[in-house]
């Protein structure tokens, strides 16, 4: 792979290239991708999804929104700080092309904003009860209907491969969804191959799947145009990471990793004693223990350590990513960048500690089981609708059902897979609380 080819300002519908050299530097093509996406709609309903406690209304657990704009921040300085070096390496880049440190940035800062806007409600169990409901619930009767890898899409429903068609998919009279740069497509594709084969190595790149069989053949494009590295044969579609993903990776393991437990640590589910001595293993080196003395509340100390440890991790995953840069650009990386961070083991003690007291705590599972009972009620309700209707046997129940849909998803679907896949959208974009509301609704509880 080569970095020009790479860093593509081409967009869905484009019939040339858009030449960096060209280009307005008061309005990049990679910031409008990030104005695009800040201003759509799917990623406004991350402001009531869950990142770690559902439907919490504490104010300063943190939701999907908030998560995704400290992950867009970090993952916009890990991207200029590589960029820097790569411009510094490759100074062609910048005399010939007129690319910028920046321009890096700006694409992992976009990537990293949209790396959650196709997540469904209540968290990772939300993706889970998706799943689950064609797998061991009503709708495995379809699946006898669908090939094999339609399949293997809705059972592992996958929030990557959702965002993928949030960002990309058409309707009418929007062609190319959100018409977002190949670049910045690339950099979000952290999973850049489908359903099946399910992991059929130990690389990064095949733990998940980035791509529903509806969106393969604009998927392929994207990769083919960019020049990524394919690693599948015969009708199996897959590839080698562009390079920027592992820095939206990067970024997303950072934040995670210290603010779920920044979150746990202010809900009271992690005592600070416990947390001042996970997080000064990482800062030891940085902590300016005079001031550190001066911090008089537990959130003002956390919030400092919080600040030095995303400091630390980024300059070292930064570190990373040059030193195996020419690997990474050969496709022969296939780590995450903090599998080789030197503050490895104390993100794994955060983590194992954060599963313990955070992610299992009685209030998360408790919510993630009415999460559960939530989706599964309104697959079956809006799949059993829609398909009658494509039938023409609906009910008057059916249509009622179905007048609640939005306008934009009132779409004509022949095709089985597509229908199934377009109700689990529909589900998918849906916040906590409209989810919650819809489902007490159908149930005949509609709140005052």
């Amino acid at each position: 792979m080569n970095w020009e080819q790479l860093l593509s300002l081409k967009k869905q519908g484009d019939t040339g290239k858009r030449l960096r050299i060209e280009q307005d530097d008061t309005r990049l093509g990679f910031e409008v991708d990030y104005d695009r996406i800040i201003f759509s709609s799917a990623f406004r309903s991350l402001q009531d999804k869950t990142q770690v406690i559902p439907l919490s209304k504490t104010d300063f657990v943190h939701t999907r929104l908030t998560h995704s704009l400290e992950v867009s921040v970090v993952g916009r300085s890990l991207g200029r700080l590589v960029g820097k070096k790569i411009i510094e390496k490759y100074p062609y880049l910048k005399e010939v092309h007129g690319y910028h440190m920046n321009d890096f940035g700006a694409i992992v800062a976009a990537a990293s904003l949209a790396h959650d806007i196709g997540n469904p409600p209540f968290g990772h169990s939300g993706e889970k009860a998706i799943g689950e409901y064609f797998s061991i619930g009503n709708g495995k009767q379809y699946k006898k209907e669908l090939t094999d890898k339609q399949w293997q899409d809705l059972i592992d429903f996958e929030g990557n491969a959702n965002g993928f068609s949030v960002l990309t998919a058409s309707r009418p009279g929007i062609e190319g969804g959100l018409r977002i740069s190949y670049a910045t497509l690339g950099a979000f594709m952290k999973y850049p191959k489908e359903s099946l084969p399910k992991k059929p190595t130990q690389n990064i790149a095949d733990k998940k799947y980035g791509f529903f069989q509806t969106d393969k053949a604009f998927f392929e494009e994207v990769a083919k145009d960019m020049g990524m590295i394919a690693n599948k044969s015969g009708d199996d579609i897959g590839f080698e990471r562009h390079p920027l993903a592992y820095l939206v990776e990067a970024a997303d393991d950072i934040c995670y990793t210290i603010i779920d437990f920044e979150d746990g640590i202010n809900l009271g589910l992690v005592s600070e004693d416990y947390a001042l001595e996970y997080l000064i293993k990482l800062v030891k080196d940085n902590i300016g223990v005079a001031k550190y003395k001066l911090l008089e509340t537990k959130e003002d100390r956390i919030s400092y350590l919080r600040a030095l440890a995303i400091g630390a991790l980024i300059s070292d995953a930064v570190d990373v990513f040059i030193e195996n840069e020419e690997a990474i650009l050969a496709g022969k990386f296939p780590f995450a960048l903090t599998d080789k961070s030197k503050y490895k083991a104390q993100m794994d003690d955060i983590i194992k500690l954060s599963v313990e007291k955070i992610y299992q705590s009685r209030e998360v599972i408790e919510k993630e089981i009415v999460g559960y009972q939530i989706i599964q009620t309104l697959l079956d309700k809006f799949i059993v609708a829609f398909n009658n209707k494509y039938e023409g046997k609906a009910s008057n129940y059916d249509k009622l059902l179905l007048k609640m849909l939005p306008e934009k998803h009132h779409l004509e679907k022949t095709n089985l897979y597509e229908r199934l896949l377009h109700i689990c959208h529909y589900v998918s974009l849906l916040t906590d609380g409209n989810a919650l509301e819809l489902f007490e609704m159908i149930n005949g509880r509609k709140p005052n």
